[in-house]
């Protein structure tokens, strides 16, 4: 009996120590069944998990076989303890391990490198990243929906019938402020850092970039503070005032406003916006190639002003022939500064091109260089570049107001100077799409520039012709003007100059005609009735 007790209460106490060691689990806590307790593993101390406080699931016992509970999540911390992800919140598997030495180290001579494959080496190399991407236009697109930016329409033009094809106008300049850059600048000023929201912007020299920033900036609640040259006009400070910005004249350049306007933003800590080929600059400029493609179905070609960085023209192309690579992007820039033209010649972007244009006309198309990021994309999306005349850009702005009732600006005109100027007969029969992308002109520009068309345009001339100084010889000519239906703007009667001859008088006109056949009429009309009669040239 002795013996038979003794045997009993070691038993027990076997049982005792057992359940010691071993930890119970409960529901709240997570218990996992491949983790090997360090005591049992190394005989040391029992280290906590780091993820969570109070003792870990890890030192619990091993045991094979299913479990009489529920399954529970493994602790995140310890994902990194199992070499797949397959035990999350799945069948327990258990495997059976087992401990070896490690091998012995032996010296061996230095292994020559493996040579790869050239399959291997193509599929190795990673293609570098691109610098504007289809879904940057697309988050674009609806980040500018969200701010209330309109879909410009895209409409059928008067002058299809004209000039052979249909003809399809994409009017930016219906935006608040007349340009296509509040795409850009408005996306610009959203993707800012709030930082930089919270002290301000700042902006030099008046331009269509620069006044999309000043409407835009106030709207979002930034300050916004604008650089502008003492030449600029009162009518323009005016509407950069009634924006909201802060208006500073300095300097009587450009470019003197543009350094005092780094300068500030160094000294401040504000952040000076220049218009450049940056990804979210062009995405948000990109949008006008996505409504282009909804708007006009079965499209054939986008013709797209070019000038300057090229913002505009990359941005669409990149989003147009995401979307169908068959479509032409052909970009059009002034003659007299044909940077994107001759920096594809050279296969190399052009910072500086010296030339002389008119600065008046072409303010915003030459007053950047072209990048190095939108060279590339012009490169790899535009499939033809031209450039048109000073006089093909104005008798399209001509064009505009007469067949579209719109006044537009040389940079809103070049699309349609192309068709006019017939540099792309190929189009002929085929549905194309022309960005009208500015109308920020003064108006005292606009009128020099429509009394020049109208002369280019062989509407308005100028004539020469002596006449005796008998009286009613004034009379006769007043007379055949007004029998040939022409518009007699001014009259100047010159009795004594060098160049009229004794007795006679020399006589200049400007008249007003209604197109060249009238003009072609007129010529024949007065040669014959006048051997001195001279006309000017245009």
């Amino acid at each position: 009996m002795n013996f038979a007790a003794q045997f009993l209460a070691n038993f027990v106490n076997d049982g005792l120590q057992a359940q010691e060691t071993r930890r119970s689990f409960n529901d709240s806590e997570e218990y996992d069944p491949f983790w090997q307790s360090a005591e049992q593993r190394r005989g040391s101390s029992k280290p906590d998990c780091s993820f969570h406080s109070g003792p870990c699931a890890k030192d619990g016992h091993i045991g094979n076989g299913r479990l009489g509970r529920r399954s529970t999540l493994i602790c995140p911390e310890r994902l990194k303890d199992f070499g797949a992800e397959e035990y999350l919140n799945g069948d327990v598997k258990v495997f059976e391990t087992s401990v070896s030495e490690p091998p012995e180290v032996q010296l061996m001579s230095t292994p020559k490198p493996a040579v790869k494959k050239s399959s291997e080496s193509k599929t190795a190399a990673t293609a570098p990243p691109e610098h504007l991407r289809f879904e940057d236009i697309s988050a674009a697109a609806f980040k500018l929906q969200q701010a209330g930016i309109q879909k410009t329409p895209c409409t059928y033009s008067r002058l299809s019938k004209q000039y052979g094809m249909e003809i399809f106008l994409k009017k930016e300049i219906l935006h608040y402020t007349g340009s296509v850059k509040e795409r850009g600048a408005l996306y610009l000023l959203s993707s800012l850092k709030q930082d930089h929201q919270r002290k301000g912007v700042i902006v030099a020299t008046d331009s269509s970039f620069s006044m999309a920033v000043a409407f835009h900036a106030v709207e979002l609640r930034i300050p916004v503070f604008v650089i502008m040259p003492a030449c600029s006009s009162p009518p323009r400070l005016r509407m950069y005032r009634d924006y909201g910005a802060m208006v500073i004249s300095y300097g009587s350049t450009a470019r003197d406003s543009i350094s005092h306007a780094r300068h500030l933003a160094r000294e401040n800590g504000y952040l000076c916006l220049e218009e450049d080929d940056s990804a979210v600059y062009l995405a948000g400029l990109g949008t006008v190639g996505l409504e282009i493609y909804e708007q006009v179905p079965k499209l054939d070609a986008v013709i797209v002003p070019a000038g300057g960085h090229c913002g505009l023209l990359v941005g669409t192309a990149a989003a147009i022939k995401h979307l169908n690579p068959c479509i032409s992007v052909i970009g059009v820039e002034p003659e007299e500064f044909p940077l994107l033209l001759q920096s594809l010649k050279t296969d190399a972007p052009i910072k500086d091109l010296y030339c002389n244009p008119n600065k008046k006309l072409y303010r915003d198309l030459m007053d950047h260089s072209l990048g190095t990021h939108a060279f590339q994309l012009a490169k790899k999306t535009v499939d033809k570049v031209i450039s048109v005349r000073e006089a093909d850009a104005l008798v399209a702005m001509l064009r505009f107001q007469e067949y579209e009732r719109s006044t537009v600006d040389t940079e809103g005109a070049v699309g349609l100077a192309a068709i006019l100027a017939g540099q792309l007969p190929e189009l002929r029969g085929k549905r194309v799409a022309v960005v009208v992308s500015s109308a920020n002109m003064e108006l005292d520009l606009v009128l020099q520039c429509v009394e020049r068309a109208l002369v280019l345009d062989d509407r308005v001339s100028r004539f020469t012709v002596q006449l005796t100084d008998r009286p009613g010889d004034m009379a006769k000519l007043l007379d055949l003007l007004a029998r040939e239906d022409v518009r007699l703007l001014d009259v100047c009667h010159r009795r004594y100059s060098d160049k009229t001859e004794l007795f006679k008088a020399q006589v200049e006109c400007v008249v007003e005609m209604r197109d060249k056949s009238q003009n072609s009429q007129l010529r024949r009309t007065l040669s014959d009735r006048y051997p001195s009669l001279h006309w000017l040239e245009r």
